[in-house]
């Protein structure tokens, strides 16, 4: 099995596009949260994530 994890892009049961990204143990570890009209969108998607995701802060919220 890989030791990274891996985009996948499937169509939902609406007939979307959505993305998920897939640890290397099969676990997921982030998904689009929305569906995709096209393709190209998820991909989209997929690309920002890869660009902003090293950048972005870490927010500790306490909701109790």
């Amino acid at each position: 099995m890989s030791s990274k994890a891996t985009f996948e892009i499937f169509h939902d049961k609406a007939g979307e596009w959505r993305w998920r990204l897939v640890a290397s143990n099969g676990n997921i570890i982030a998904d689009s949260g929305e569906g995709y009209q096209a393709k190209q969108g998820a991909k989209r998607g997929i690309e920002s994530v890869k660009k902003n995701a090293g950048r972005a802060d870490i927010r500790v919220v306490d909701n109790t």
